[in-house]
This record gives C-alpha cells, sequence and structure tokens, in this order.
C-alpha cells in the first residue's frame, strides 16, 4: 500500500472511529411502512445530517408492528452492536392499538430509557398519540406516559410526531394510522428541529 493509499485509509478509518451513532428503535412509522425506500423520515434525517456535515451515523433499527417489549427484548443487543450516543426511542403506538395495558408499556419504556443510559446512550422521546376511536379515557392514559417519562428521567421529549400529519388524509395511507410518502419530509423537519440542537 502507497503512502498516499495507507493516509487515505487512515483518515477514512478514523472519520468513522470519531464518528458518532445515532440509533432509532421504533415501528412502522420509522420503520418505513408503506413508503418507497430511501424516502422515510429516518432517511431524510440521514441527508440532513450529511447536508449540515454533522459527523453522525444513523442505525435503523426499527421493526413493523414493534411493541414497547419487543424493543425492550432487542435493546441490549442493539446497544452492544451500535454503542450510540443518541437514542431515538419511538414505541408504543401498538401497545395502545392492541389495548395493552398502559402500566407495561410504562414499565418497558422505562427499562429501555435505563438500560440506554446506563450504556451511555442519551434518549430522545418520541410521542405518539392514539386515533380518536379508543375513547378520550384510554387515549389520555397512553399519551401521558410519554411526557411523565420525559420529566422523570429528564428526556428530551418530541410531544406528538405525528402532530400535523395524522389528521390530514393527503399525508395518510388508506389504513388511517400510517403517514404516506408526502408526510415524510413533515415528520422529519418535526424531529429535526428537536434533535439539531442536541447534536450541537
Amino acid at each position: 500500500m502507497s503512502k498516499y493509499m495507507f493516509a487515505v485509509w487512515l483518515s477514512i478509518v478514523s472519520a468513522t472511529a470519531s464518528a458518532e451513532v445515532i440509533v432509532v428503535l421504533g415501528d412502522s412509522i420509522s420503520a418505513g411502512y408503506g413508503i418507497e425506500a430511501g424516502k422515510n423520515w429516518v432517511n431524510l434525517i440521514e441527508k440532513k445530517l450529511e447536508a449540515e456535515k454533522f459527523p453522525h451515523r444513523v442505525f435503523n433499527e426499527s421493526i413493523s408492528g414493534d411493541t414497547s417489549a419487543g424493543g425492550l427484548a432487542r435493546i441490549d443487543s442493539t446497544l452492544a452492536r451500535h454503542k450510540p450516543q443518541w437514542l431515538l426511542l419511538e414505541l408504543g403506538a401498538n401497545d395502545g392499538l392492541r389495548g395493552l395495558t398502559p402500566q407495561q408499556m410504562k414499565a418497558n419504556l422505562t427499562e429501555i430509557v435505563l438500560r440506554s443510559q446506563k450504556a451511555g446512550a442519551q434518549v430522545l422521546l418520541l410521542g405518539m398519540r392514539l386515533p380518536p376511536n379508543y375513547g378520550k379515557r384510554y387515549i389520555d392514559i397512553f399519551y401521558n406516559i410519554y411526557p411523565a417519562l420525559a420529566k422523570e428521567f429528564n428526556l428530551s421529549f418530541v410531544p406528538f410526531i405525528l402532530e400535523d400529519v395524522a389528521l390530514d388524509k393527503a399525508l395518510m395511507q388508506p389504513d388511517r394510522l400510517h403517514p404516506n410518502t408526502a408526510a415524510q419530509p413533515i415528520i422529519a423537519e418535526k424531529i429535526w428541529g428537536y434533535l439539531k440542537p442536541l447534536l450541537k
């Protein structure tokens, strides 16, 4: 290997080693269900990082249909594999849609936060809301878990990532549960507004 090639290789290795890691742990909203490859909000966040010269790498560990229990079951391996500086936690919606107990959801999310912090990762909590047909009482109990967790563990918190999307038919897929491709830049911009100041 020539001295020039070695220098190029060394610079690449050094940049990779010094790059901070962001992991997204979520469900179908973050996995890009029904979205063309490369166009979901996680991909758009990656493009914003690159455009603004942030040295961060993003790993999307989201699985469609996942619950808080599923996230908890794989958090240890995810943290060990990526050693992230930031964990974007977007789970809980499927717990609510399946009528699972809010108490168990809170316990699972709490444990994910605790294990992430113990591993040295800071958590950005991404809040979700349930559709209105689930009844106000259950919706409120479900949603209030997010700000309660943010307060208890002093987490950065996006109150509702689908705030400007969920009630707009033009931005939702026919199932009225998943945002469509047109909604992805709106979601990305919402989350970026909270994430960018944290990375600085």
